[in-house]
């Protein structure tokens, strides 16, 4: 009994993050401000998601040394902190914010990389998301 009610207390001081596994149509409505912003269009955006992170918020993947998170898999060497190692933290979060669904903060930090590093900081952008962009578009909109 005693171990129960020790789960449910940390169940409820300690809630799960809300991840999120979007469709195209929905990223798509939520990432409509971005369309254009540096010169990159939604699809291209929807795409690069697609490549990095499959749409799921609570993607994490460690690439040489460093931890990518979230949606944009945005690293934890010099974009975000985390117990991991010493960041830049330039966006100054959490890097475990982009694990969530709430994509404010997401798209605040992948318009500073944009600003300082270019789309091409998405790796899948040249070779995948460059052109050819009409499956990427949403009906819906």
């Amino acid at each position: 009994m005693m171990s129960f009610l020790s789960l449910l207390l940390v169940g409820i001081l300690f809630p799960a993050l809300e991840a999120k596994q979007f469709t195209k149509c929905e990223l798509s409505q939520v990432l409509k401000d971005m369309d254009g912003y540096g010169g990159v269009t939604l699809p291209e955006w929807i795409c690069n998601i697609f490549h990095v992170s499959g749409y799921d918020t609570q993607t994490m993947v460690n690439n040489n040394g460093k931890t990518e998170y979230g949606l944009f898999q945005i690293n934890n060497k010099l974009w975000c902190r985390d117990n991991q190692i010493q960041s830049r933290n330039i966006c100054d979060i959490s890097c475990d914010k982009f694990l969530d669904d709430d994509l404010t903060d997401d798209m605040i930090c992948a318009k500073k990389i944009l600003d300082s590093e270019g789309i091409d900081y998405w790796l899948p952008h040249k070779p995948l998301c460059s052109e050819k962009l009409e499956q990427w578009l949403c009906e819906k909109l």
